[in-house]
């Protein structure tokens, strides 16, 4: 129970065996499990040796002379006690942050110690390497990493079969009606807890939604802590208001004169910026859509935004979660708009990990004309629009309209119903909405 097998673990293991490898740069939001991965793949070496910078900071100054890696490790091998050898060690470099130097001297690693296997992680990296545009381009590899997807919260919960029925069902070969609706109310469960590892974990120990809860507000209180590490001309005050403007905003397009009267467009814009480097908040663009890559044509002054992780969305909004747990599917899903952001977040989770997944959406205003579809994705070479309902009702005129304009082989409606097609839409439930990139 100590540790839940995370979908980022196949390619490290693969990072591990490559004779050609680069040190690693993992990325992503606070206490999303990095360093929990990497202490499990260090059980496989003979020596593991992690050094947190934020708690060394005597050995900083290694870091900034002139000192080669191999110098380097032989300094840390005799502070920590603890052999540093090719092939045998795996060393860790967390909080890296906190030691920019350390950053840039990674590149050397690749260049000059590239039998060493050498991983490095931190938190609000982002902001650091804002200042380092070419840190370690062709010598460092980034890679990305998200809160627990809902197959990595089934497969933690012991049903990892469940993940394989609706891996291998399809628009033609719907998934059984009894696992399907299983499947349904795990997923109930996951849009209210989130993905968080913390409270995935405490979910699975002990089956307690209300521990939960506890767990996700102190996670909101420090990720608010965090937010004067921003940018120091930016207010903390300022940074809350407007990620609470995201949790609560409904569907469609951000506004942003609609967050505070009291700020400006470049105030909102500015702040919007440094949650996204944050890994708090998702962003999908506007595309036009009328050819590949889908980002050729972008406006980003049509800009939708979800908070990163449903369960930190719902706690935000101070839902009542007894009512909750007694309320139908489908109410469930409507609350804060849980179902379009599961999806924007699914499909970021569910992408390759050496590149972040750009998010696109589609829109249209036109007196008496006016459509959207909340997301369009590449799928090899078609380009495919997807429509998200929260229940298994509802019209689907903006796809159909996208489909025409755009002349779409096909389009995807995702809801709480089972595969299933209508003419040429194809419905996948909302759970499987990862199989659209998976598969690609």
């Amino acid at each position: 129970m100590d540790y839940f097998e995370r979908s980022i673990d196949e390619y490290l293991q693969e990072w591990v065996n490559d004779t050609d490898r680069m040190p690693l740069l993992i990325r992503g939001a606070r206490q999303v499990g990095k360093t929990s991965t990497v202490r499990h793949l260090g059980g496989i070496f003979k020596y593991y040796l992690e050094i947190d910078f934020n708690n060394h900071p005597e050995i900083h100054d290694l870091f900034s002379g002139g000192l080669s890696p191999q110098d380097i490790c032989q300094q840390l091998s005799i502070i920590f006690n603890k052999p540093i050898i090719p092939g045998k060690t795996l060393l860790f470099f967390d909080e890296i942050q906190a030691c920019p130097a350390a950053i840039n001297k990674l590149r050397y690693f690749y260049e000059q110690y590239p039998e060493l296997h050498l991983i490095a992680a931190g938190s609000l990296l982002e902001f650091v390497l804002c200042d380092l545009p070419s840190f370690g381009v062709g010598r460092l590899r980034s890679i990305f990493m998200y809160p627990f997807s809902f197959e990595e919260f089934l497969k933690a919960c012991g049903q990892g079969m469940w993940v394989e029925a609706y891996r291998m069902a399809s628009p033609s070969q719907p998934i059984h009606e009894t696992i399907h609706q299983k499947i349904v109310s795990a997923l109930k469960i996951f849009l209210l807890i989130g993905g968080m590892p913390k409270v995935v974990k405490k979910y699975v120990t002990t089956g307690n939604l209300f521990k939960c809860q506890g767990i996700l507000t102190d996670l909101i209180v420090s990720y608010q802590d965090d937010f004067k590490k921003y940018n120091k001309s930016i207010p903390k005050e300022r940074v809350i208001t407007i990620f609470e403007a995201v949790a609560h905003h409904k569907q469609g397009r951000f506004v942003y004169s609609n967050v505070n009267d009291n700020l400006s467009l470049a105030q909102v814009k500015k702040t919007l910026r440094l949650l996204e480097l944050s890994g708090l908040i998702v962003s999908a663009y506007h595309t036009s859509a009328n050819g590949i890559p889908l980002g050729a044509e972008i406006n980003e002054r049509y800009h939708r935004v979800s908070i990163f992780d449903t369960g930190i969305l719902q706690r935000i909004m101070h839902l009542d979660l007894g009512k909750f747990i007694t309320e139908s599917n489908t109410n469930i899903v409507n609350k804060g708009n849980l179902a379009e952001i599961f999806v924007a977040t699914e499909l970021v989770k569910s992408a390759s990990c050496l590149e972040p997944y750009q998010l696109f959406c589609w829109h249209r205003e036109k007196k008496n004309s006016q459509a959207e579809v909340d997301f369009v994705i590449q799928k090899e070479n078609n380009i495919i629009p997807i429509e998200v309902k929260a229940g298994t009702q509802g019209g689907m005129q903006s796809l159909r309209l996208f489909m025409d304009e755009k002349k779409s082989e096909f389009g995807v409606r995702t809801s709480l119903e089972n595969f299933s097609n209508y003419e040429n839409i194809r419905v996948y439930p909302l759970y499987a909405i990862s199989n659209l990139v998976k598969h690609s």
